[in-house]
């Protein structure tokens, strides 16, 4: 993979697709699509062995070479063979389609991807390497909730609360159909509840002390564990809604317990792999509140 720029453009792209097809992926830093379909052309340049080459341009750098090539939204991505494109398309697809993409323009002598020879790699179950998964699957099927689902709470979770607002937007008309989108939209109202107050210490502070003044001061139980939960302070913004579940079940619409389980929702981790037949096991915090939610709510 080389970056391409006006001063290399004549000779990495127009005199290199003399002698084999130049795939150009149009791109910028800031394009979460490019950041899924970039890695699966690298790792499709290898398999092919010299099939084709690929090579990098950054459209905000170098807006004359993207304008010549009438790119209008990115990944843009084009083949070239003999100076002349030949075919492109746009988007994040899946590397499946890709390869077909592929395979109608590179001749079957040119590039036969390689067999793998050694063992699959162990899977990356960091937070990012999670997130950038789900991201992937979004862009490949907009319409996987499940993928939805988990981008969403992986981006909130990382603190990226506007990015997961421009993930949940095309499903928020589902919000009262699914329940866990339901609990992403509690989340991000915590979210921007705690962002609305300038100093969320003294907003604490002042929760503490209505409180202390009215134990079924349930509004004040309410942004205190809107607070903690923006805060990531889980386990505390659950106990503070179970305060207002064991005084009122049913208070404001049942308020306390759908924030409570969308706390749950956002929390629990996802189940780790294991023997064929065998259940995964609960994430001991989250199975403990779940206790603690039935023994409250069926008293």
């Amino acid at each position: 993979m080389i970056d391409v720029t006006i001063e290399n453009f004549e000779s990495e792209v127009i005199e290199a697709s003399m002698t084999q097809p130049v795939l150009v992926d149009f791109w910028a830093p800031w394009c979460g699509p490019c950041k899924v379909i970039g890695p699966i052309l690298e790792k499709l340049e290898k398999d092919y062995a010299g099939g084709f080459k690929l090579v990098k341009i950054d459209s905000d750098q170098e807006q004359q070479i993207a304008g010549a090539f009438g790119v209008r939204s990115i990944p843009t991505v084009i083949l070239l063979k003999d100076g002349q494109p030949v075919d492109g398309f746009m988007g994040a697809l899946p590397e499946g389609k890709v390869k077909e993409f592929l395979d109608k323009h590179v001749e079957p002598g040119e590039a036969q991807p390689e067999e793998a020879t050694v063992e699959e790699a162990p899977l990356d179950d960091s937070p990012e390497a999670r997130l950038e998964r789900f991201q992937h699957a979004v862009a490949t099927d907009p319409s996987n909730d499940d993928a939805r689902f988990e981008y969403v709470r992986a981006l909130l979770l990382a603190g990226r609360t506007d990015d997961a607002k421009v993930a949940f937007a095309p499903v928020i008309a589902k919000t009262s159909l699914v329940r866990r989108f339901d609990s992403l939209q509690r989340a991000m109202d915590a979210l921007d509840f705690a962002a609305s107050t300038p100093d969320a210490n003294k907003a604490l502070a002042d929760a503490d002390a209505r409180i202390a003044a009215g134990k079924r001061d349930f509004d004040a139980r309410f942004d205190r564990a809107r607070l903690l939960l923006a805060a990531h302070r889980w386990t505390d913004a659950m106990d503070e809604l179970l305060e207002i579940l064991m005084r009122d079940k049913a208070w404001n619409d049942e308020l306390a317990r759908k924030t409570y389980i969308a706390i749950l929702d956002l929390i629990e981790p996802p189940k780790p792999k294991v023997a064929d037949g065998q259940i995964p096991p609960d994430d001991p915090t989250v199975a403990t509140y779940r206790r603690r939610l039935s023994s409250v709510v069926l008293s």
